[in-house]
């Protein structure tokens, strides 16, 4: 077996990182984005299909979305679910495709938006300590076996925590966009 590298949990807490992307995604601002509704599920015919496998979706401008069904029998399915869901915006069916423009955020939406950002990053950093704990864990457990030495436990324990402090900074990075994305008016 080999010995634990730090390296060995990257692809976990690059895992990490993408999910809180993808949660910050849906999360509106006043910016028009597809990801605000791409993942919706449309009921056709008691059969739930997400959106972006419906129609396509575009941003043509910056409080824009507009959704183009492949199909005119989606239209109204997709119309119900926009409507139905709380996503705070009505969409207007304009011959074959539907509109939705954003309205602005009142500040105390963009309060509420930014305590949910801030939910969703602690959520990160939580999962970012598991992943230190494990490693940790991991390393004490091969310095106890005799498979390490004290040296080596310590410089591992240093490559762990640099990396750890890496993705904490990533996790920096995507909250200070988002949140830049939200205040922006």
């Amino acid at each position: 077996m080999l010995p634990f590298a730090p390296k060995q949990i990257e692809p976990e807490l690059d895992k990490v990182i993408d999910f809180l992307k993808k949660a910050l995604n849906q999360i509106r601002t006043s910016r028009a984005t597809p990801a605000l509704v791409e993942n919706l599920k449309v009921n056709l015919d008691g059969t739930e299909t997400l959106l972006k496998q419906l129609a396509s979706i575009s941003c043509p401008q910056s409080n824009q979305i507009v959704i183009q069904p492949w199909a005119e029998d989606y239209l109204i399915s997709i119309e119900k679910a926009i409507s139905e869901n709380d996503l705070g915006f009505n969409p207007i069916v304009d011959q074959k495709i539907i509109r939705i423009t954003l309205p602005s955020l009142s500040e105390e939406r963009r309060e509420d938006l930014l305590r949910i950002v801030r939910g969703k990053i602690e959520e990160a950093r939580q999962t970012i300590r598991h992943w230190w704990d494990e490693g940790w864990k991991k390393i004490q457990e091969e310095y106890s076996n005799k498979e390490i030495s004290e040296d080596e436990k310590f410089k591992l324990k240093d490559k762990l925590h640099k990396l750890i402090e890496d993705y904490y900074q990533k996790i920096e990075e995507v909250k200070e966009i988002k949140s830049k994305e939200i205040t922006e008016k």
